[in-house]
């Protein structure tokens, strides 16, 4: 699919854009293992996962590809990726649709930003990446928007189970990391 990139806009305000894009496209949660074109593979846009709607975000948005880029660094990096799946190598279908991977890829690629114990509204900028963990143990990720609520938070877009949505769900779940995509 050709990348749909945001002209004038500066890195967080591409990724924003492209994040809200998915809204009313991806309808729905499906986290089943798929064998994916390489590089460039994604399901079809009406679902998907959390990680989806970050991987289009930065492939629509930037012309940035998550799966080559965290197969690439899995490959030549593998002692420091997560082991929770048992796997003695790379899976370039899967690899870059796991919030654990995603969260090793930012840190050693990206910036790695500090969790506040009190969040303020200058916390997060538009395009931010923030983890989190689902009760009881589901790693989550989501997008930061530029949108804010009535406290000054931003909102995050993401796909937690009804397909991709903007809401306010940032401090919903305790947070497990902060990421700034750095170009």
């Amino acid at each position: 699919m050709a990348s749909v990139m945001v002209a004038g806009a500066d890195v967080g305000e591409k990724i924003v854009e492209a994040a809200r894009k998915q809204v009313g496209v991806t309808l729905s949660y499906d986290p089943a293992y798929v064998s994916l074109e390489y590089p460039g593979g994604d399901l079809p846009r009406e679902r998907g996962v959390c990680t989806d709607v970050v991987i289009r975000a930065l492939r629509d948005g930037l012309d940035k590809d998550l799966q080559k880029l965290v197969h690439e660094d899995m490959k030549a990096n593998f002692g420091k990726y997560p082991k929770i799946w048992g796997l003695k190598g790379t899976d370039r279908n899967i690899d870059h649709r796991r919030v654990p991977n995603l969260m090793t890829f930012f840190e050693r690629k990206h910036e790695k930003l500090a969790l506040q114990d009190q969040l303020a509204e200058g916390d997060f900028k538009p395009g931010d990446i923030v983890t989190c963990t689902v009760p009881p143990n589901l790693p989550h990720v989501m997008i930061v928007s530029d949108k804010k609520n009535a406290k000054g938070l931003p909102l995050v877009i993401h796909n937690i189970g009804g397909g991709a949505q903007e809401e306010d769900r940032l401090v919903s779940f305790p947070l497990t990391g902060h990421f700034r995509w750095k170009e």
